[in-house]
């Protein structure tokens, strides 16, 4: 039998009652505690199964680009968010070995959280039309995206949750101006992107990553200029030095 812990009521009076025995109250805390693991656990598989059949939905057109843009970057959002708290309090080594233990058979959930990081749609051309004001209003949004991650990294900003949203944003924005074509630096960028996904939130590309992430993303720049002149006769537009 567990010890009764004095408690005092309204009139200060000190009294000892059952709802105070210290094994109870540690059985209670390690069940609040086992329940909490087991719900967070139960969000994680969960949302690996929604985006499933997000993915499936997608692949056979039961659902737009767009909303199926909203829909992934919110999953993946939430998956990141899980997952990172999963790991930190111990309930599991990674996503990875978490799909593994419980045997997920989510092969298209495995390519979008966890390898890729950003949605299908922003790794692939989806401009559709626009007229010249619409372009014109695509072109300048991109432009400014390279200037900003390009500056990022002059700055010295390395950490991963610092350039991964900037990129996916730059990789965003260049699949939605038509006619660009940019596929070398497309498939670079995507390249990082993966690259970046695979680390966590805190950790730090390296200073020659940086330089070299710098130097894709001005090759990028310079093909996407070119495209655009090969296209329009665009005049000169250049980021900042």
């Amino acid at each position: 039998v567990g010890e009764l812990v004095p408690r005092r009521d309204r009139a200060g009076w000190e009294v000892s009652t059952g709802e105070g025995r210290v094994d109870g109250g540690s059985e209670v805390v390690r069940f609040d505690a086992e329940r909490r693991k087991l719900d967070d656990l139960g969000d994680l598989y969960a949302l690996i199964k929604t985006t499933e059949k997000l993915e499936k939905a997608f692949a056979r057109d039961a659902i737009g680009p767009d909303e199926y843009e909203r829909a992934c970057l919110r999953l993946i959002s939430q998956f990141k968010a899980s997952e990172s708290a999963l790991q930190q309090d111990g309930s599991i080594e990674s996503a990875d070995t978490f799909m593994q233990e419980y045997r997920m058979d989510c092969p298209r959930a495995r390519e979008r959280l966890l390898r890729c990081g950003v949605p299908a749609t922003v790794l692939s051309q989806s401009a559709g039309n626009a007229d010249a004001a619409e372009s014109a209003v695509r072109v300048a949004e991109c432009v400014q995206h390279f200037i900003t991650a390009m500056d990022a990294l002059k700055l010295e900003q390395r950490a991963v949750d610092e350039v991964q949203p900037l990129l996916s944003d730059l990789m965003n924005s260049l699949t939605r101006v038509p006619n660009a074509r940019v596929d070398a630096g497309r498939s670079k960028l995507a390249d990082w992107l993966v690259q970046l996904n695979a680390m966590r939130a805190a950790e730090e590309i390296s200073e020659g990553q940086s330089r070299q992430l710098l130097f894709d993303l001005d090759a990028a720049y310079s093909e996407f200029h070119r495209s655009l002149r090969a296209e329009k006769g665009a005049g000169d537009v250049s980021p900042h030095k």
